[in-house]
């Protein structure tokens, strides 16, 4: 059994490789595709975040039940953190998008989204709701469920206990909750009536279980009344593996979020309590009273007759048999009023005639890549694998351009040609659609209203194959994708994209400045076509220089890239702004930047983003030269401190010894270091003894769950939830005299302004007497939380540890957060000697 599972593991990973490859279903797909052919019922699922969805309900009402299930997130996760790079806020958004559309591929559900932002951690739904702006994220959640008609919604949270887990998770729930009333309401929302009517769901549910209660036992011991429960952990011998294993597969795929884990087996119940709508009678069945036969459309009984009859009598070795039946249910279909029944179920029987006939219909691009206004080669591989009688009679393109060919495609006989595809000028970049404009806190802002809802932008690209099969016209659409290999990888498929024919951008998305000494940056230009021409110029502010003032750019081949120096020279006080560079071409200006995300899990991603980074004049001093880094769960505190001109050395676990510690002034142990290294633990005495000598050691935020030690510091501390997620909340000084808040900078309440999403997070609250506790903080109507910075003097040296989230603050160039930081590495260096500089 485990080496089917790794088969399969490997499999699945090995689908979202090639996740724009086209479908080469068995015959066991083909089967269960019909048998949710036959099944006339849907299911939408609805919670905050990517990570929020139960993928075990998921998969089994989508893989047992065999209804239409999809899962609405209403943010893209983007506040968290990425255990897998350096991405975060929008990029990480871009990540975890991939990945719940990965998980949903195995799980067998679709995936929809609302325009939430996820600003980051949230107390109340009160606040949330008041950032994300309540009345365009509920139209959201009115828009999902009137455009997928859900017969049954249910809340992965519990809409009447505000307060008691993440404002997002509660305020999810609340929106559910109100909007399945609004949906069936013509007077509520009726801007949304034109393109997707009114929709009743029959009835929500709330997912309950134990974690929503003190523990299990309290769980077990409440008035399930209202409640029913099924066990999930059906065996599927279709496909080898039981519903939860299935499952674990599916949320394995959120690996920025480290989900990756062991598959379970075995019986597991799910709960489910009935919140309004449609009473139950039969609590063995959620679709209970629904009809989910082809009886609940008019006209469908006799298209359910003929599917019904193919489920029931499937052939597995020539499922192109039952074509001639299938054709004729798809005539019968094009008949009913019912136009949502008839649009989807046009969509998978169409698909599932494709799939009999062991069509193969492919359009590849022969570059991964092209401009507005050009012409790019497209190949195109038409292929029978039945004895159908299938006609190609013309292939129609995006562009408009319909060419004819009148090709019969003979069984097992592949029919290749190539085409010219011509992107116009009226094209739009490739990019994702919630980005292209700047929006606010709490909300994304999307051009095209079309747009609101789906997981990604929709690809223009596409070629139309229009077939005849048995004389009945199809017209089955595919994207154009880029087809290649490599010599180690074999063959490998990345979408086909539009990308400007010129982006730049500056190396440094942050850059500090600790003096007005003047510095260099590079401006980075890449081609998006050949022989490309202009000049660039840097937009900065007022009061800062930059030399010279234009630079021309010359790039022979298209992708190559073109460095360009300029100096900037800052003003002589502290100061702070942006610099952007714009690369004109003909009458043409460039302001964005080309950002490629390439991860193995998920299809290659392209973003447009404004391009432009901070530049800030600081008013620093600092003491200690060389510092050894800890890599964490990932954050760019070596980056930034290297900004502020300290040495930094990146050092593994494994390499902790003595004689390397004894080069350091000071030790940083990245973000969630004690969460994510294993081998931590046996390296702590060598890093006590490291301060005990006259070494700082820093530890930033760790989670209060896993930790991999229970000995985070020399001496007790405790951790905790306690966070304070208001970036503005009041910072009281607790040691005014201490030095952290007065050497080398004078630390004042200026220093905190300007700070991004939060103060900070997991705060010790229980530290022995050796800890001395420099700041105090909280929440509104909270109280104080003085553990987010302590300090102990350990022999020589001092240990502090932080739960100020620096690794937000340091991407966003917040002074404050620099000013401090420097203090923290120089506590009790006064008399420190310049030592030798580290080679890396």
């Amino acid at each position: 059994m485990q080496r089917v599972l790794l088969l399969l593991i490997f499999l699945f990973t090995f689908s979202l490789l090639q996740a724009q490859k086209p479908i080469t279903p068995t015959s066991s797909e083909i089967f269960e595709s019909i048998q949710k052919l036959n099944f006339l019922g849907s299911v939408l699922y609805i919670a905050a975040h990517p990570d929020d969805e139960n993928t075990r309900l998921i998969a089994y009402m989508a893989n047992h039940v065999k209804a239409r299930t999809a899962y609405l997130s209403l943010t893209r996760g983007d506040g968290g953190q990425n255990l897998i790079g350096p991405e975060i806020r929008e990029l990480l958004g871009v990540i975890r998008t991939q990945e719940l559309l990965a998980a949903r591929r195995i799980d067998g559900g679709e995936q929809l989204f609302t325009r939430a932002n996820d600003f980051g951690f949230s107390k109340e739904p009160e606040e949330t709701l008041n950032i994300w702006n309540k009345k365009d994220v509920l139209s959201d959640v009115v828009l999902a469920i009137r455009t997928f008609k859900p017969d049954i919604i249910i809340n992965r949270f519990d809409h009447r206990t505000p307060g008691t887990t993440h404002g997002h998770h509660t305020s999810s729930a609340m929106l559910s909750f109100e909007a399945f009333d609004l949906a069936g309401d013509k007077n509520a929302y009726s801007e949304l009536l034109k393109d997707a009517g009114v929709w009743k769901p029959k009835r929500l549910f709330f997912n309950t279980n134990s974690w929503f209660y003190r523990n299990q036992e309290e769980f077990d011991k409440a008035n399930k009344g209202n409640t029913i429960n099924f066990d999930i952990g059906t065996y599927y011998p279709l496909k080898g593996m039981s519903n939860n294993e299935l499952a674990s597969l599916a949320s394995s795929q959120h690996l920025c979020q480290g989900f990756g884990r062991l598959s379970q087996r075995g019986s597991q119940k799910e709960y489910l309590e009935f919140l309004k709508g449609d009473a139950l009678s039969n609590k063995d069945n959620i679709f209970d009273g629904i009809d989910t036969s082809w009886n609940r459309v008019k006209g469908g009984k006799a298209i359910g007759d003929i599917l019904c009859a193919i489920e029931n009598n499937f052939n597995f070795k020539n499922p192109s048999g039952h074509i001639p039946k299938l054709l004729e249910a798809y005539k019968l279909l094009q008949n009913i009023d019912d136009l949502h029944w008839k649009t989807q179920k046009t969509k998978e029987l169409t698909a599932i005639i494709e799939m009999c006939a062991g069509l193969y219909l492919e359009a590849s691009a022969e570059v991964p890549s092209t401009t507005l206004n050009q012409s790019v080669k497209i190949n195109i591989e038409a292929l029978n694998r039945s004895n159908q009688n299938i006609v190609l009679e013309s292939i129609t393109q995006g562009d408009g351009k319909t060419i004819s060919k009148q090709l019969a495609l003979k069984n097992n006989d592949s029919e290749k040609f190539d085409t010219d595809y011509y992107i116009s000028s009226e094209e739009k970049y490739t990019s994702v659609y919630w980005l292209n404009k700047k929006g606010t806190l709490g909300m994304y802002e999307v051009e095209n209203e079309a747009f609101i809802g789906k997981p990604e932008t929709p690809k223009s690209v596409k070629v139309n194959f229009n077939l005849k099969i048995n004389d009945i016209p199809f017209s089955i659409t595919k994207t154009v994708v880029h087809r290649y290999s490599k010599p180690d990888k074999g063959e490998l498929y990345r979408p086909f994209e539009i990308i400007p024919e010129a982006s730049a951008k500056i190396s440094d998305k942050v850059i500090i400045f600790e003096n007005d000494k003047q510095r260099d940056i590079t401006v980075i230009v890449k081609a998006g076509r050949d022989n490309l021409e202009g000049f660039v110029e840097v937009c900065h502010p007022k009061d800062w220089n930059i030399f010279p003032e234009k630079q021309k750019v010359s790039i022979v081949h298209k992708g190559e890239e073109q460095q360009l120096s300029f100096t900037v020279i800052p003003p002589k006080n502290q100061s702070e702004g942006y610099i952007s560079p714009i690369v004109h071409v003909n009458d043409s200006d460039y302001t964005k930047e080309l950002i490629e995300i390439t991860y193995e899990h998920i299809p290659y991603q392209t973003v447009l983003l404004p391009s432009e980074s901070k530049i800030v004049r600081l008013d620093i001093k600092k003491k200690g030269e060389n510092i050894g880094y800890i890599a964490g769960a990932g954050d760019v505190v070596p980056e930034s401190l290297l900004q502020i001109g300290y040495n930094v050395l990146t050092i593994k676990p494994e390499d902790i010894n003595a004689e390397t510690l004894s080069r350091f002034d000071a030790i940083v142990v990245g973000i969630r270091a004690y969460n994510t290294l294993e081998n931590i633990e046996f390296k702590q005495q060598l890093l006590f003894d490291f301060v005990a000598k006259g070494g700082n050691m820093i530890v930033q935020y760790n989670t209060s769950r896993g930790l991999k030690t229970n000995t985070l510091a020399p001496y007790n501390l405790k951790l905790s939830n306690d966070r304070v997620t208001d970036e503005n909340a009041e910072v009281r000084f607790l040691n005014p005299n201490h030095p952290l808040l007065n050497y080398p900078n004078k630390i004042t309440q200026h220093d905190f302004e300007g700070w991004t999403q939060e103060r900070g997070l997991y705060f010790p609250n229980e530290w022995g007497s050796e800890f001395t506790p420099i700041l105090s903080m909280n929440d509104k109507n909270e109280s104080p939380k003085d553990g987010s910075l302590l300090v102990a003097k350990h022999g020589k040296g001092y240990y502090i540890y932080t739960g100020l989230s620096f690794f937000r603050e340091f991407p966003e160039g917040v002074s404050g957060a620099y000013r401090l930081f420097a203090n923290m590495l120089s506590i009790g260096k006064e008399d420190l000697k310049p030592s030798t500089k580290l080679n890396n």
